[in-house]
């Protein structure tokens, strides 16, 4: 029986309920259909495919056009799944107007809203895209797509002049009509302190317990990729590990001729094999 997608104004209830949910990061079909069948709620699409899928070293490179192509296979996986689309680099910053014309795009893509980094220089930018009538979630404290200049993928928000900054950030995201959150790499007390300040569902992505929902990358739990594991990531399964050793276990039938048996192969009445043609 084929579940209800979840609505923003149910999301947002759980937080005033005190209760919680679960977004996870896929990119296509396959992923996508499982989390279809699973318990959890919400899917990112996110630019983060620029490391994962296509082995890139920054989502930096990532464009809009990736984001449409991923975003497409997803909603075919998980029709009844609420969809967050990440709007690429470049994709909003540029003038309202393209950020608009650009989310509408992920929309009709199949998003169910758009995700935006950034804090106070894109609130006026939020502000528009609600105006167009498209949900937006906000993205602070480590945000990939500038993590350059905030001196790497590191920990955000660890002073209390950084951490004040990240929580005017988040009450100025909230008034610009944001409805969730997404907290990335910061410190568990203030991720706390924003979660309380904020009326609005908050996401943790390392961002400790406190928050309404947690997000991690479908890749990271499952233990497939293998690059670097973020220190606030919990891996469920070595997923990894168990495809090189069915791939090894593969190679070795074929080398030995075990593969393909006869139970791998298409038959013909023999007297239908045309004979070797002569030269």
């Amino acid at each position: 029986m084929a579940r209800t997608k979840v609505s923003i104004q149910q999301l947002q209830e759980r937080k005033r309920e005190g209760k919680t949910f679960s977004m996870i990061t896929v990119y296509d079909y396959p992923m996508a259909s499982l989390v279809e069948q699973s318990d959890i709620e919400v899917i990112l699409v996110g630019d983060s495919l620029g490391m994962v899928i296509q082995g890139l070293e920054s989502t930096v490179p990532v464009n809009l056009e990736d984001i449409i192509y991923h975003l497409k296979c997803v909603r075919r996986g998980a029709p009844n799944t609420f969809v967050v689309g990440d709007m690429a680099f470049l994709s909003y910053q540029v003038n309202r107007e393209e950020a608009i014309r650009n989310a509408g795009l992920l929309l009709k893509a199949g998003a169910d809203c758009v995700k935006m980094e950034g804090g106070l220089e894109i609130v006026d930018t939020v502000c528009a895209v609600v105006r167009a009538g498209i949900p937006v979630m906000g993205h602070i404290g480590l945000t990939p797509q500038t993590a350059g200049a905030l001196g790497g993928f590191k920990v955000q928000g660890k002073s209390r002049g950084a951490a004040q900054r990240l929580l005017n950030e988040a009450v100025a995201l909230e008034r610009a009509g944001i409805f969730a959150l997404v907290l990335e790499c910061i410190p568990a007390p203030l991720g706390r302190c924003i979660n309380e300040t904020l009326t609005i569902p908050v996401i943790g992505c390392g961002a400790g317990s406190s928050a309404t929902a947690q997000n991690l990358n479908a890749y990271d739990i499952l233990g497939i990729f293998q690059r670097f594991v973020p220190k606030f990531v919990e891996q469920h399964a070595q997923i990894g590990k168990e495809i090189i050793e069915a791939f090894n276990s593969w190679a070795a039938n074929v080398s030995t001729g075990a593969y393909p048996a006869d139970r791998h192969c298409f038959t013909m009445n023999e007297e239908d094999v045309p004979d070797a043609p002569t030269i």
